[in-house]
């Protein structure tokens, strides 16, 4: 091979430094919006056991079948697999370490996933995911307070998104629809593509969810589990649109939204837009009362969401926002020699004092220096030449104030010993 190039995985994309930025900004605004509903940070491993991903997500599902990076073990034949959603770790971690046997839990979490897929717009074979799990609350209060907390980040972001809603129901609901869809599927077995006719008999509610256009027609009039619902299942249904209402936050009943993940029940839904071409789901979750015990825990209800950060982000990029980091907040230039040990002595001093700073390295001229302390986005330039260092001076001038606007203030000497109280108060 040479030294031929070396590149990255295709759908493992690299986060450059000039993309940062806009995912700090998602990135704080998400962890905000779940600290201020009293959520907490849990970080589970990027590679868990493959039998996890298999009993809670469903071995039938796509994501097992066709999607999840899974190897054996060199070293000990454990058959491993790198994660490809973030419900199933935080619940195994949960069970591990008892988290709810004195109390339920809030948690979130944020991190890479890894699903082998055909890479398109919104869509990486590593991808992050940003999520929120409510771990022994029975709902639907904690359903609408998962509800809030996203309709709230959308506010905080700038984001214009719809809310969906469906009801799964309870076990036996769905095993009396799943009956009902299956015989009215297999009447109509002739206009099912091959994927539906593969999900017949395994998975036949995500037919349901079929993208063909071919089919939609027949999914439309297909049977309606909302109208299999008993009593209960209603009454949750009920109180959780009571709720949403009381807030403010629209919604309309999709009854063909299901979930591709078996553990779901009773609510589940989806945030959306029409932004992002086909790919128009930027969140998703509900309830998942049974997955606790299909892991092994103790049966305990429970509630979550995860939204797709790559999504969320390209639609705050579509509104036309621009987001930048200031390098630094003071860039310090010099003329070499005895300045720059000075110049390096003060940058350590600002430090101290919190003050972000960069010295400027290598031999350059005062007149590229100045170029890069703009381009650095620094609030203030520092100055380091030998005529001020002979009176214990520096020259200073501000580049641009604290939210970025240009200023044109003259360049003024000061003693070094002035420097922290002038860069804090922003001003001679």
């Amino acid at each position: 091979m040479g030294n031929a190039k070396i590149t990255g995985i295709k759908g493992m994309n690299d986060m450059l430094p000039d993309q940062t930025p806009v995912w700090e900004c998602f990135e704080a605004a998400a962890r905000q919006a779940a600290a201020s509903y009293g959520y907490r940070q849990i970080r589970t491993p990027i590679l868990e056991s493959t039998a996890l991903f298999c009993r809670g997500i469903g071995e039938v599902t796509d994501i097992v079948e066709k999607e999840m990076y899974s190897f054996e073990d060199s070293l000990n034949g454990e058959k491993l697999t790198l994660r490809p959603e973030g419900t199933s770790a935080v619940v195994r971690s949960a069970i591990e370490h008892n988290l709810t046997y004195n109390a339920p839990q809030r948690l979130w979490y944020f991190g890479p996933m890894f699903r082998h897929e055909r890479p398109q717009r919104g869509r990486y074979r590593q991808f992050y995911q940003f999520g929120c799990e409510a771990l022994g609350f029975a709902g639907p209060d904690i359903d609408i307070e998962l509800l809030a907390m996203t309709h709230r980040l959308w506010k905080m972001l700038g984001i214009d998104a719809a809310l969906e809603l469906n009801s799964l129901g309870a076990a036996p609901e769905r095993a009396e629809h799943r009956k009902a869809l299956i015989a009215y599927l297999t009447e109509h077995i002739d206009l099912l593509d091959e994927e539906a006719k593969r999900r017949l008999t395994t998975n036949p509610l995500r037919i349901l969810d079929t993208k063909n256009p071919a089919m939609q027609d027949l999914v439309a009039q297909a049977p309606k589990l909302i109208d299999f619902l008993g009593p209960d299942s209603l009454a949750f249904l009920k109180n959780l649109e009571k709720g949403l209402s009381s807030l403010g936050i629209d919604y309309t009943i999709n009854p063909r939204l299901v979930r591709g993940l078996d553990y779901y029940n009773h609510t589940v839904f989806e945030w959306t837009t029409d932004k992002l071409g086909a790919q128009g789901t930027i969140c998703g979750g509900g309830r998942y009362d049974p997955l606790i015990g299909i892991l092994g825990g103790r049966e305990t209800p429970a509630a979550g969401f995860a939204m797709g950060a790559e999504r969320v982000i390209e639609l705050m990029q579509e509104g036309g926002k621009t987001y930048e980091t200031p390098l630094c907040r003071v860039y310090i230039a010099h003329q070499g020699g005895e300045t720059e040990l000075v110049a390096r002595a003060i940058g350590e001093r600002l430090r101290d004092a919190g003050i972000s700073t960069v010295v400027h390295a290598g031999s350059t001229s005062f007149k590229s220096q100045m170029k890069r302390a703009d381009a650095s986005m620094a609030t203030w330039v520092v100055i380091a030449g030998q005529e001020e260092l002979a009176s214990h001076a520096v020259s200073v001038k501000r580049l641009r104030d604290e939210v970025g606007g240009q200023v044109f203030d003259e360049q003024k000497r000061i003693l070094i010993d002035e420097i922290e109280t002038i860069v804090r108060s922003d001003t001679f």
